[in-house]
C-alpha cells in the first residue's frame, strides 16, 4: 500500500496480517514448520503493499477477511493462563480481606 492509503486501511492490513500469522500458528504441528507458512503469508502481503486504488485495496480485504473466517480453527490455541487456557485461575492468592471489628461485651 503506498503514503496515499488511508490509516484506517493501514491499521486494518496489520490487523489482518497478524491474524493471519496467528490462525497459522493454530493450523502448525510445529514452531519450525509455521515459519514456512509464516513466510508465505509475508510474501502474499509485500506483493500487494503497492496498491493505490483503493477499490482494489477493500476489495483486497474483504476477500482476506473471507479467507481467515473460512479457514479459522475450531479449537485455536489459547495461552496457559489466558481465560479458557488449562492454567486459568488456577492457584490464584487467597483474598486479602480485613479482619473483623473486635466485639465490644
Amino acid at each position: 500500500m503506498s503514503s496515499s492509503t488511508s490509516k484506517a486501511a493501514l491499521r486494518r492490513c496489520s490487523s489482518l496480517y497478524r491474524r493471519s500469522l496467528k490462525l497459522s500458528l493454530d493450523w502448525a504441528v510445529h514452531r519450525h514448520l509455521w515459519r514456512g507458512q509464516a513466510l508465505y503469508i509475508r510474501s502474499l502481503f509485500e506483493a500487494n503493499k503497492n496498491l493505490t486504488e483503493p477499490k482494489q485495496i477493500r476489495a483486497l480485504l474483504r476477500e482476506t477477511e473471507k479467507l481467515l473466517e473460512t479457514w479459522k480453527h475450531p479449537d485455536p490455541y489459547c495461552h496457559p493462563t489466558a481465560p479458557g487456557g488449562s492454567k486459568y485461575e488456577r492457584n490464584l492468592a487467597p483474598p486479602r480481606v480485613d479482619p473483623p471489628p473486635p466485639l465490644k461485651f
